[in-house]
Order: structure tokens, then sequence, then C-alpha cells
């Protein structure tokens, strides 16, 4: 383990030195919020010192085998000594890669909730079928994951696909999972309307935000104008007959933000109010990450909207992630909420990337 890293690892002791003292002061005990975030902060940084201690006693374990194969002739013995140094190698080099990962700057929206759009893009009715399979697989993922799916807001089509939707996804590290998946997904297959077994190629778009809370982002009532008007289409008795749904309009930014699947007017306001906040902290980090671009070209990250990210092609079983050039062939498995397989893919790619920009 080189010096520097060294360095951090002896300054972090005494960070955590500093920690238990304020964590232990009568002023932090009583202020809830600051204890909270003090407490998180500990147990990151002591995992991070154990991961550090196991580093050391298996170097110690190194030394201690090397001088046993030293002072041992050629026998059973030393040849079970050489196999244990090999082993304890491979132990050292994996555990000092984690010590550089935990290392790293961590993104701050990681452990936050997810606003997950969806939207049909290019290929009329099978783009919105396919929107529809997306966001099935995105709800089977959070099951995996034990998240919660809320819907915000859903556009459905007559052909039983979806023009848009709008779900909350609640649950801890679910940014830090699904913000790989921003960008333009690609289908190909052939529809079943499709008689001579042409193959059609599809878009949806997907979009997924760090929820924002009101500390987060702050929205002044003079920046928004905010309309009213009766919700068009299914959706019960309640439609069309009383002024339920809101549009809320950001005028520094233009963001447009419509609301009409709940039954009240409030309701409507404050999942637009929510789904504003999101599309508002996604622009300004936006911003920040476009002006760290252009010291350093990030390769993999968080998609953008316009990039085209995946290919799901039917005929072949494929699903391929372009950002990585990684193809699998287990496209049900993928589509029923298996996309461990791909994300972990992409975050080590990240994690390689990252500590080559800060040269740990």
């Amino acid at each position: 383990m080189n010096k520097k890293l060294v360095n951090q690892l002896e300054a972090i002791k005494e960070k955590i030195k500093k920690l238990e003292q304020l964590l232990s002061e009568p002023d932090t005990l009583k202020d809830q919020v600051k204890l909270q975030s003090l407490g998180k902060e500990y147990k990151e940084l002591s995992e991070l010192l154990e991961l550090y201690h196991r580093y050391q006693q298996i170097v110690k374990q190194i030394d201690e085998v090397k001088q046993l194969i030293a002072n041992t002739p050629e026998d059973d013995l030393r040849t079970l000594a050489e196999e244990e140094l090999s082993y304890l190698k491979e132990q050292e080099i994996e555990l000092e890669k984690k010590v550089e990962l935990a290392l790293l700057p961590k993104d701050p929206n990681d452990e936050k909730n997810v606003i997950l759009e969806i939207r049909q893009g290019a290929g009329g009715d099978e783009a919105s079928l396919f929107a529809g399979e997306l966001f099935r697989m995105y709800q089977r993922y959070a099951e995996r994951h034990g998240w919660k799916t809320e819907i915000l807001s859903l556009h459905p089509t007559e052909k039983g696909g979806i023009k848009e939707v709008i779900a909350l996804m609640k649950g801890q590290g679910a940014y830090s999972k699904l913000k790989y998946e921003s960008g333009v997904h690609r289908v190909q297959r052939v529809p079943e309307t499709e008689s001579s077994g042409r193959i059609h190629t599809s878009t949806v778009t997907v979009a997924v935000l760090p929820e924002a809370q009101e500390v987060d982002i702050e929205i002044k009532l003079e920046e928004l104008r905010i309309e009213t008007m009766r919700a068009g289409g299914a959706g019960g008795q309640h439609v069309n007959t009383t002024d339920s749904a809101v549009r809320i309009t950001h005028l520094p930014t233009g963001i447009v933000v419509t609301c009409q699947d709940e039954r009240s007017q409030l309701q409507n306001k404050m999942t637009a109010m929510q789904i504003l906040r999101a599309r508002l902290k996604d622009l300004y980090d936006r911003i920040e990450r476009e002006k760290i671009a252009k010291e350093r070209k990030e390769q993999v990250g968080t998609g953008e909207r316009s990039e085209k990210i995946r290919t799901y092609n039917f005929p072949q079983s494929r699903v391929t992630d372009h950002r990585v050039n990684y193809t699998s062939y287990r496209i049900n498995d993928i589509l029923d909420g298996d996309l461990d397989e791909i994300i972990d893919v992409l975050i080590a790619k990240e994690n390689e990337e990252k500590l080559a920009q800060f040269q740990i």
C-alpha cells in the first residue's frame, strides 16, 4: 500500500477520535439531525478502518509465512506454506482495492430515493408497449431489493402500453443502483401486428432523478406559475367534474410539471412540486457535472437522456449495454428485474475510472 494511502488512513484514525468526542457531547445528543449525520459518518469511517485493520493483519501474516518458508527445507510443510502465501497475497490485493474504493469521494445522492420517469420514444404503439415492459422491469428490480414503488403519474395507451409514467422508488441506495439507467433504451423485435416477420426498432427514454427535499432545492413562490384545470382521460367519476389537475411552470428554467392522477387539487399540487424539485436538482447537478467534464471526460457515470445506452434484441435474446460493451443473453431474466448483472459491471467500470482519476 502506497504512502499516500497510509497517510489518509492514519488521518481517518484521528478523525474517528474527534467524532467519538462530538457524539458524546450533550449539545450533540440534543440535536437529532446533527447526531444522525455524525453517527452516519462515524459508521462509514469505522467500516473503512476495519478494512484497513484486516489489511494490516494480512500483511503481518504474509511476513510470518515468508519467514517460515525461508527457514523450512523442501518438504510438504514448505509446499503448504507456499500455497498459503499465494492465498494471502490474493487477499492483500483484494483488501487494498476495497480500501481504495472506500476512500473515493461518494456521490451525495447515492442513498436518496429515486424519481423514475419513463416515456415512449420513436416507434408508436411498439414503443409504448416496451415502455410498459421497462416499467415492470424496474418494479420487479425494486421488489428484489426491498424498495417500494409509488406511481406519481401514469398515462396509459389504448393498446395497453404506457405513453409516460413517473414513479417514486423508495429504498436505501436506490439512486446508487438506478442512476445508470438514464438514457435511451432501444428494443428490436417483431411486433405481433407484423405479418411479414420484419424486425422493428423502437425507443424508450428513461430518466432517473434523485428525490429532492425542500432543504435540497429552494423554490420561491414568485418563480412559479400555478394553473388548475379539469383532468382528462380515464380515471373515474371525478375526472372532468372538478378543476383538480395542476400545472406548475418554473419560470426561470421553463420546466413544466402537470399532475392530474390524484383526486384533489392539493394532492396534485404536492405531487407536482415533488417532481419539480427532483427535476430542478437534476438540472443543477448536470450543470455542475458539465463543468467537471470540461476538465476530464467521463466514460460511464450516469447516462445522459439523449444517449443510447442499451439495446434489447428479442430475436437473439440479447441485451447489450453500449457504454461498457457488455452483452447478456438472458433477456427474459433481465426484463423480470434481474438487473444486477449489468449494473454491477457499470459500477465496476466507473470505480476503475475514479481510481485512475484520483490516482490513489
